[in-house]
């Protein structure tokens, strides 16, 4: 695209000058520009702030302010990149084998860190351009590699620039711009977005100011009587904080009319430690925006501090430089008047800053974030997780293990105990290790548990196969936090059981939006038989809301694929292939998106179809263990058993605990050789001891093959773990009988009748 003029397919709404003689609507958003005459001080401070300025347009004037020419350009895969920043307008050119293009450069984004910078693109879309610019070394580098996760167990690799991750219009959700419109026609796939003001505006944090701006304009007295606003200045902490945390929290969006003084869990959802961008303990590895780790901190838990505490509306810190302990003082006098005795480093050293033990810095994608939590530093999680502390981010020529011995002595308490013992219980459900389930569930519903480390637990135990963990979660679903509520109700999906179905009803009449949509979801498909005409009728209102938010973002795939999951639990296969079918339209690298459509295929005939999505998915990810189990399946299913072993094989080797794909090469091994059948069954039911299906087949193999001593002590122990499982009875019996062993055969006929009858 080398036209300027594209850039008209983005069209943004002007604010109205405080100049103007026309009255404002009731309601009406009229730009920061009408706040001047009244708040011209706060509007100094407010428009040069990284608030007034995260996002302005590009000007010769800002370019040359602000950067610097590129030395060497970029080389990004088969291109090489170079920001043309020298006359009126600035591009990014791209030159390869087939000639030269040239992206305009229309908007910029961010500055406190960096400057990303936005070019108009096909169907309406704002894109981020490949290059960005480091704000700190004054250096031009390339946008995606920078993002790219340096995860201890995996490889990331970086995304084209064209990718839809980097689109502003879906991407950056309005926290770049105040009173988004994102405008997305789905048939066209096409965007018509509009804003009010670029950066964050006046009436982002206060509503619409038209009958404010009239009212004050009229009369002084009235204004100061009822000032037709909202005014921050009487909300509550957790106002304050739900005020601040959309555009600072790794987050999921329920609906589209957040307002100010909002419940933060009545329109988002937070992401927590079930995500991989955050390292066990809690610390940021990925880019996480502090809400989360925010809520994980003594500070926000005591209820008495809140954002603007410590930072001012305009984004500024209150205590800048040498004030920077005076933050802490109004709680912590004690250690801020005796720096040296706390921090164990002189009193003007940058060691005796709180801040710098309590908050550390660390960087990703060249960003600086501060770390929320206030936790102290944890350098034995360092040892054991690879996450930063903050001793060796000063210390930088000692290691963790100096570190560690260090706060060991200063401290008799063992502080980092208890951090340390439930991050092993997030990286023990990471790995789907369910070996210290117990100590999972204790955690969880202990009294003392932290809200996050729980929310994350319950998350992930969504894939823990152990029937165990419904009393935990029955209970979870009473939390007094909503976040952990909400996710109990969503890891109920599947219980269809009596007590979570109750539990599950209940959830849908709870206070927050957060928790009723996510009851609402596990229900669908669950029995409701015998609920009455009431809790029906709650159900169904839930359910609406449910559907409401996933489809609050037209453009998002993931809320497509989410109602495609909803509608198979109903059993509407029509419904949950079109939403699937749009999910992967949307986003056709989604391998959760083509395994699901594969499989809703499947259920209605169309197996040729099937096959294709799943091609599809192994393309995006060759070792996709789902992508590879259900190819597996669906080709077994078809009669191509040779090669639905192969994809078995590659799904087992690719995730060595899914018994599942171990048992299905079992029963197709089972055909041509019955020692790797029984090699593969051994595995199943090893990994999965509480389904009762792989011990019963590996003992029936086992006895086909002559071996049964071995087929009596598995079917035995099976027997015992399970003793209402009929099958088991039944084959042990046969074997007993085969064997001439009456006495085992009566007391084991016995032992069937009083558990089976």
């Amino acid at each position: 695209m080398n036209v300027r003029g594209a850039a008209a397919a983005v069209v943004v709404v002007l604010a109205l000058s405080c100049g103007g003689r026309k009255r404002p609507s009731p309601g009406e958003f009229v730009g920061s520009a009408s706040c001047r005459s009244c708040h011209e001080n706060f509007y100094r401070l407010w428009a040069p702030s990284h608030h007034g300025l995260a996002m302005q347009p590009y000007t010769a004037e800002f370019a040359k302010r602000e950067l610097t020419p590129q030395q060497e350009p970029v080389t990004i895969g088969a291109f090489r990149y170079r920001a043309d920043v020298s006359g009126e307008d600035g591009w990014i050119v791209q030159k390869g084998a087939h000639g030269e293009k040239r992206f305009p450069i229309a908007y910029v984004l961010g500055g406190k860190n960096i400057y990303y910078f936005l070019a108009p693109y096909k169907r309406g879309r704002l894109q981020t351009l490949p290059l960005a610019y480091d704000v700190r070394r004054k250096e031009w580098f390339d946008t995606a590699a920078s993002g790219v996760r340096h995860f201890p167990d995996m490889k990331d690799e970086p995304l084209d620039w064209t990718h839809r991750a980097y689109t502003f219009n879906t991407s950056c959700y309005g926290c770049h711009v105040s009173q988004l419109n994102v405008n997305y026609d789905l048939a066209s796939d096409t965007y018509r977005t509009t804003w009010r003001e670029p950066g964050i505006n006046c009436e982002t944090c206060h509503g619409p100011a038209g009958e404010h701006v009239a009212r004050c304009r009229e009369s002084e007295d009235a204004c100061r009587e009822d000032p037709r606003i909202i005014r921050t200045k009487i909300f509550n902490h957790a106002q304050t904080n739900s005020l601040c945390a959309p555009c600072h929290a790794k987050m999921a969006p329920l609906t589209n009319d957040f307002r100010p003084g909002d419940r933060y869990f009545d329109h988002f959802d937070l992401v927590t430690l079930e995500h991989r961008d955050f390292y066990p303990d809690g610390r940021d590895l990925g880019e996480n925006y502090t809400f989360t780790s925010w809520r994980m901190s003594p500070c926000a838990k005591s209820g008495q501090l809140d954002c603007v505490d410590c930072h001012t509306s305009s984004g500024r810190y209150r205590f800048a430089g040498e004030k920077t302990n005076q933050a802490c003082a109004p709680c912590h006098a004690d250690k801020v008047n005796r720096p040296a005795a706390h921090t164990h480093h002189p009193p003007e050293s940058p060691g005796s800053k709180c801040v710098a033990c309590h908050m550390p810095k660390t960087t990703f994608a060249r960003m600086v974030r501060s770390d929320h939590s206030m936790r102290p530093p944890m350098p034995a999680a360092t040892l054991e997780f690879g996450s930063p502390n903050a001793c060796n981010l000063c210390h930088t020529d000692r290691d963790a293990a100096w570190a560690d011995r260090v706060v060991r002595r200063w401290h008799q308490r063992d502080y980092q105990a208890p951090v340390l013992r439930v991050a092993r219980l997030v990286k023990a459900a990471r790995d789907g290790d369910w070996s210290r389930l117990e100590e999972m569930l204790t955690y969880i519903t202990s009294p003392e548990r932290d809200e996050i480390f729980a929310t994350s637990l319950i998350r992930l135990l969504r894939s823990c196969p152990d029937e165990r963990k419904w009393k935990a979660l029955l209970q979870a679903i009473e939390d007094p936090s909503p976040l952990v509520r909400s996710a109990a109700a969503d890891a109920l999906i599947g219980n269809a059981s009596r007590e979570a179905v109750r539990a599950l009803v209940r959830a849908v009449r709870d206070d927050y939006r957060l928790v009723r949509i996510r009851a609402a979801a596990s229900l669908a498909g669950a029995p409701l038989r015998g609920i009455s005409q009431a809790d029906r009728r709650a159900v169904e209102g839930a359910t609406r809301e449910y559907i409401a938010s996933m489809r609050s973002r037209p453009d998002s795939d993931a809320g497509y694929t989410n109602l495609g999951n909803y509608y198979m639990s109903t059993g509407d296969l029509k419904a949950a292939i079109a939403s699937y079918e749009t999910a992967a339209r949307l986003n056709p690298e989604s391998v959760a998106t083509l395994v699901n459509l594969a499989i809703a295929y499947n259920l209605n005939g169309e197996n040729a179809k099937a096959e294709k999505c799943l091609r599809q998915a192994l393309e995006v990810e060759p070792a996709s263990a789902p992508a590879n189990f259900n190819l597996g399946l669906l080709l077994g299913e078809m009669g191509r058993k040779d090669e639905a072993r192969q994809a078995l094989e590659r799904a087992l080797k690719a995730d060595r605990n899914m018994a599942a794909a171990a048992y299905n090469l079992c029963v197709l091994e089972s055909e041509r050789s019955l020692t790797r059948a029984i090699h593969y069954c051994r595995q199943a039911a090893e990994t999965r001891p509480d389904e009762p299906k792989y011990s019963y087949t590996l003992g029936f193999y086992l006895a086909q093959s002559g071996r049964l001593d071995e087929a009596v002590r598995v079917l035995e122990d099976l027997t015992t773990r399970h003793p209402a499982y009929r099958d088991g009875y039944a084959l042990l019996l046969d074997i007993y009988r085969s064997q001439g062993n009456r006495e085992a055969a009566a007391a084991l006929a016995r032992r069937a009748r009083n558990y089976t009858r």
